[in-house]
């Protein structure tokens, strides 16, 4: 059994003092701790029955790719502002130091859809809370959030949690 935690390495100060960067490029560049990574994610999507996965751009893309592919579901892109071409529907949220947006393709997720989301790290929770209210917003459902890394000390879990999403990683680590 590999220890993913271990492949995780930590940066300190980075991009600020204070702060422990999680750095999960030494994860990915490893074969097996990526895979295992990878199947950890599927089995805890799998009692979900999902109709599709959601995936936020960049990192997330990197794991809600083959976790859908697993389960043999579609991948919604969650996309920055000006990557997606055609009708699109959005929603602003507040970094921060200012407000971010984020879109999926108009028509990508249909009411009733049940959608789980799938990203890298979860930290203060504001961009998978508006990930959630984006696709809840296009009528979907959305049972549960699945990370590879929490922070909980600074309280995304606990956010969705509120919001009645719940989240699972595989991994925490405790400070900023």
């Amino acid at each position: 059994m590999i220890d993913l935690k271990s492949l995780i390495r930590t940066i300190p100060d980075f991009p600020k003092p204070g702060i422990q960067f999680r750095d999960i490029t030494t994860l990915l560049i490893d074969g097996g701790g990526f895979a295992a990574a990878v199947d950890a994610l599927v089995e805890l999507a799998r009692p979900y029955g999902a109709d599709l996965i959601a995936g936020i751009e960049a990192r997330g893309f990197i794991f809600s790719g083959p976790v859908a592919r697993a389960l043999g579901v579609g991948l919604l892109p969650v996309r920055k502002p000006g990557k997606l071409p055609g009708p699109r529907i959005g929603i602003d949220y507040a970094l921060e130091y200012g407000t971010d947006r984020l879109e999926i393709h108009e028509g990508a997720c249909l009411p009733g859809h049940r959608i789980l989301l799938v990203d890298d790290l979860i930290a203060t929770g504001g961009t998978a809370f508006a990930t959630i209210s984006l696709l809840r917003q296009a009528g979907a459902e959305v049972p549960a959030a699945l990370f590879v890394i929490d922070l909980p000390e600074l309280g995304g879990a606990r956010l969705l949690a509120e919001a009645g999403v719940e989240s699972r990683s595989l991994m925490s680590f405790e400070g900023h």
